[in-house]
This record gives structure tokens, sequence and C-alpha cells, in this order.
């Protein structure tokens, strides 16, 4: 733990405030050693004023009990009062302090020495008035607010390193669950996934992007799966009728018996070639690639186009194709991709719907969401079976003898996927309604941004 990240980032974070707790208490001691010092020469300096004043008023006299009075009061400053002749009175009196302010030793009762920072005022007639205080009081007060701070720089250096430690080790052990979690992947155990505490913080954050992330990746390693098991099934049957012909074909005594051979061979490698085709076209759209080519489509007008492209062949079958909906549906999309799901979900319709099915078309704008749906009249999907009829090669029994591959309505589910949309399937009564509903709608105003 202690090599990691977060150890050397709490160890740095706890130095750099001490450094700041240091400094802030270096500027807090200083100011208060200038504030108790200009407090303590302003006192000095009033009391000497005010007995100055006394003797101008009052004469020498007044001054000198004053001064006799003032050096019994208890806590009081320290005086002196020297005449022509020498000490008159006070404690302060014969020490020889010169004019002006200067510290000077007075010995106390008791032996010990005292420094003393003393005023000393020249008088007329030759006297002289000192007035002055232990300098010990600013010290003690100044050595009780540094010891203060050394306890609280203490406690600061002590809290930091006991937090430090405290989630050094809680960050430690959620990327240790996260690394634990990605080896255990790298084995092969792809249901692993990284605890989440659910505090809401940027590591539970992180976890369930990642969480998500597996998801999606195990997500497409079983259609990868799912893909590679279909592949093998669903072309072994036209390999092998592909093969039969083959051999056949060298069996075949006449010329007309081996063109027909060689052109039903080239139909089965060309219904091969499409099925590749196909999955290659779904693994391109699932990829995202194509959300470079986003632009603003107007789904109504697109649907329009495409019901107009089949209700031709669609009458001609004895079927009937048309369209209902807003004049205009503005989303974000890609065009070709949209236009391609469309026409995979129509034809889807009208092929097994059945000979006289009736296919309506409909896009839609509700609040902020589009809509498209193909609704037809068939026979309809069990309801069990609805989840299914997207996978790849997917087929319901009664469609087996039906064209197509079953890659149609996968390649219509990746296309909604690209393009955020959901899918609703569900009963028309008789039929099946396909319903896809996109989230990412434009006003048609100005184009949208590529996304």
């Amino acid at each position: 733990m202690f090599r990691s990240t977060s150890a050397r980032f709490a160890t740095l974070y706890t130095a750099a405030f001490a450094f700041s707790v240091l400094l802030l208490g270096a500027i807090t001691l200083w100011t208060t050693h200038n504030a108790l010092a200009h407090q303590f020469d302003r006192r000095v300096r009033a009391e000497s004023q005010a007995l100055v004043q006394e003797y101008r008023t009052e004469g020498i006299e007044d001054v000198l009990q004053a001064v006799r009075e003032r050096e019994r009061t208890k806590g009081a400053l320290f005086y002196g009062l020297d005449g022509p002749r020498g000490s008159l009175a006070g404690r302060l009196s014969g020490l020889g302090a010169a004019s002006g302010w200067s510290t000077i030793r007075m010995k106390e009762a008791d032996g010990d020495v005292e420094r003393v920072r003393v005023l000393a005022t020249p008088l007329p007639t030759g006297y002289r008035l000192i007035v002055g205080d232990a300098v010990k009081r600013n010290e003690a007060i100044e050595a009780t607010v540094l010891e203060g701070f050394c306890w609280a720089f203490i406690g600061v250096v002590v809290l930091g390193i006991f937090g430090g430690y405290r989630f050094s080790r809680d960050v430690h052990r959620r990327f240790a669950n996260m690394t634990a979690a990605a080896d255990a992947i790298i084995q092969g155990d792809f249901n692993r996934r990284i605890p989440v505490l659910g505090s809401g913080d940027d590591l539970d954050r992180l976890a369930g992007v990642f969480n998500r992330t597996l998801d999606r990746i195990s997500s497409l390693m079983d259609s990868l799966r799912q893909v590679s098991n279909d592949i093998a099934h669903d072309l072994r049957t036209p390999l092998t009728r592909l093969r039969q012909r083959l051999e056949a074909t060298r069996n075949m005594g006449t010329p007309a018996e081996q063109e027909a051979a060689i052109e039903g061979a080239l139909r089965d490698v060309d219904a091969i070639l499409d099925t590749f085709s196909a999955l290659l076209r779904i693994a391109q759209v699932e990829s995202g690639a194509r959300r470079a080519a986003f632009r603003t489509v107007d789904l109504a007008a697109l649907s329009r186009t495409v019901v107009d492209a089949f209700a031709p062949s669609a009458e001609d079958a004895g079927q009937a194709l048309r369209f209902e909906g807003d004049d205009a549906v503005a989303i974000t999309g890609d065009r070709e991709l949209l236009t391609q799901m469309l026409v995979n979900l129509v034809e889807n319709a009208l092929r097994h719907a059945g000979p006289r099915a009736r296919v309506v078309v409909q896009a839609s704008r509700t609040g902020d969401d589009a809509a498209v749906s193909v609704t037809d009249d068939g026979p309809g999907v069990p309801e069990a079976e609805r989840t299914r009829i997207f996978d790849r090669f997917y087929r319901l029994e009664r469609s087996r003898s039906t064209p197509g591959d079953g890659l149609g309505l996968a390649l219509v589910g990746a296309i909604a996927r690209l393009h955020g949309a959901t899918i609703e399937l569900t009963d028309a009564q008789p039929g099946l309604r396909v319903a896809l509903r996109f989230p990412n709608v434009t006003d048609g105003s100005t184009p949208a941004k590529s996304v």
C-alpha cells in the first residue's frame, strides 16, 4: 500500500498541509509579537504622558505622590523619578536609564534579574520621569501562543498521517478490487465485476462504467459465439448442397445437364456470398463507425419514399401498402441505414403476412420522441418468440420455406441500436406491429451536428 499512488498523494497532501500550518503559525506569531509590542509601548507612553501632564498642572510634589501610590498597586507598571541630586521615588529610579526608549535590567526582591522596557522623559528643572514594564509579560503571552500552535501542529500532523493512512488503505483496497477483477477477466472469467459500494463517488462511478463496459464486452462475446455457431449451422446446408451439385456435375453426360448444375451451384454461391455480405454489414453497423454520417433525416419523407417504391409490386401481388402519419418527423441519423431498416421491415411484412395482406407504415412525433412503425394483418409472431426474431439466422418454423437467410431483422436491430432507438413488438389483432422509438429528435430548423 505504501508504494501506491494514493499513499504518495496522501503523504504529499499531509506535507503540504503541515507546511501551510507552519507558515500560518509563523505569520500568527509575528503578528502577535508586533501587536503585543505595540500595545506595550502604547500603554507605557500613555502612562508617561499622563504623569507629565500632572507635573505641568500640579507640580513635582503631586507627581512624586502619584509615583509612590502607583508603585503600591498590584500589577501596575514600574515607575521611577530622579531629581537633580539623585533618586527620588520608584523602583526604576537610580538605574541610569537613558532618555527615550531602552531596555534595562532590574533586580527583584528575591534576587532574580528582570528585563524591563522603559521610557525615560526629561522634566524641567533637572527632573526625569521613568515608566516601564517587564518584558516577560509579553514573552509569557507569546510562549502561550507558541505552545498552543505546537500542539495544534502536532495534532494536524497526527490526524494527517492517520487520515492519509485510512484514505490510502480505502483507495488501495478499491483499486485492488479493480485489478483483481481485471486479472480474473484476463484469465477468462467474463462474469467477474468490480464491487460498487453505493457511495456515488468518483470510484463508484468509475466502477459502474467498467462494469457496463464488461457487460457490453460479455454481450459481444456471447454474440460472437452465437454468430459462429449460427454460421456453422446455417451455412452447412448450402455448402453441402453446393458440394453435391459439383459432385453430380462430374457424372453428367450432356452439356445441358452440366450447364444446369453449374447454374444451380452459382446460385448457391451467390446465396452464401449474400449471407456473408449481410453479416459484414451488421458488423459494420454494430461497430458504430457510421455515426460520423449522422445528419438530419425526415423520417416521414423517408417512409413515404419506401412505401412508394414497394406499393406497385405489393399491388401486383394482391397486397395493400400505404403510409400514414405526420408531414415531417426530423431525427438525427444515417439516411442510408434508416432506408435499409425500413426496406427490411416492409419486405418482411409483405413476405410473411400473406397474399392479401394489408401493411401500414406510420411515422409520427410525440413530445420529444419520434416513432416509425410497420403494421400488418398477417398471422403475427408468438409472444414467446418476439424477443428472438432480431437474432442472426433466427427464423420461425413456418417461415423456413420462404426465401431469406434470417439476417434482415438482425440488421434492423443493429441499426436501431446504433441510433439509440427502442423496438416494441405488439399484437395488431391480427398481425404484428413493429414500432421503433427514436429519442434524438430535432425540430428540423437547423441541420443536426454530426454525432
